[in-house]
């Protein structure tokens, strides 16, 4: 039941601090230098455009990850998700998951944020920022609010293959997202940036660690941790998720686009 991630790349993990948290086809690199010229500098996007601190790709320092493209200062790693709001009960299931997938992978760490990714991640310069965000919020203002169920435990991996995770699988919803994701693609496709991937799994990601073993977890320890979820209690509630808004960071800027009631 492995996968190539979704959801994932090791650059967006390491931009959101993700090892504390961040599926599947090949998608080719960024063309985004192609349409610098056509888009003017925003006067109103706030932060600093070029960051004092120096940026370094010391892996020791983020559990392990390995950026999948380097830190360029001005390059913006930016992602769109839905983002999954954690009850109590949420972090029950997620405990008895993790402390029975440590029994076959003890390096294996919780996510501390959840939520389902709309694209990969992706680099604009600064002041595509803005742009980017206004042709998101014009294609995304008619969607509705909607449910997925996601209750099918899998074992994915990123694209180098230098991380593993374990999350939990759409098995109800598949069509809303796949139109969201044809609204983010040509959001995408306009600033020529890799759209998402073909027949993508989608999935909130529970739990990572570092290197491919998907072996590991596959088999025994799957079918341990798919009866965990059929056998709590609450699972029908917990993952029965309303998505109500869909978001973007961008660097260290985070953009919401709330989804409008029937």
């Amino acid at each position: 039941m492995r996968a190539a991630l979704v959801e994932y790349s090791s650059s967006e993990e390491e931009e959101e601090e993700e090892g504390r948290h961040r599926g599947g086809g090949e998608q080719g690199p960024s063309r985004a230098g192609a349409v610098r010229h056509r888009l003017p500098l925003p006067a109103d996007l706030p932060g600093d455009p070029e960051p004092e601190e120096a940026v370094t790709d010391d892996s020791s320092r983020h559990g392990g990850r390995v950026r999948s493209f380097p830190h360029e200062r001005g390059n913006w790693a930016t992602h769109v998700y839905l983002p999954y709001r954690v009850r109590e009960e949420f972090l029950e299931l997620l405990e008895l998951l993790v402390y029975r997938a440590r029994s076959h992978v003890p390096s294996l760490s919780a996510m501390e944020e959840f939520h389902l990714s709309l694209s990969q991640c992706v680099v604009l310069r600064y002041h595509w920022i803005q742009p980017f965000v206004s042709g998101l919020r014009a294609r995304l203002a008619a969607f509705h609010r909607f449910f997925c169920v996601a209750d099918q435990v899998k074992v994915y991996t990123n694209q180098n293959k230098t991380r593993t995770f374990i999350g939990l699988e759409v098995t109800a919803g598949h069509f809303q997202l796949l139109e969201l994701v044809s609204e983010v693609d040509r959001i995408l496709e306009e600033f020529d940036l890799p759209t998402f991937y073909k027949d993508p799994s989608f999935h909130i990601s529970l739990a990572w660690c570092v290197g491919d073993l998907s072996d590991r977890l596959e088999g025994q320890c799957l079918q341990e941790l798919q009866d965990i979820v059929d056998g709590f209690e609450d699972s029908a509630f917990l993952l029965r998720v309303q998505w109500e808004q869909i978001h973007c960071k961008s660097g260290n800027k985070y953009f919401s686009f709330p989804l409008s009631r029937r």
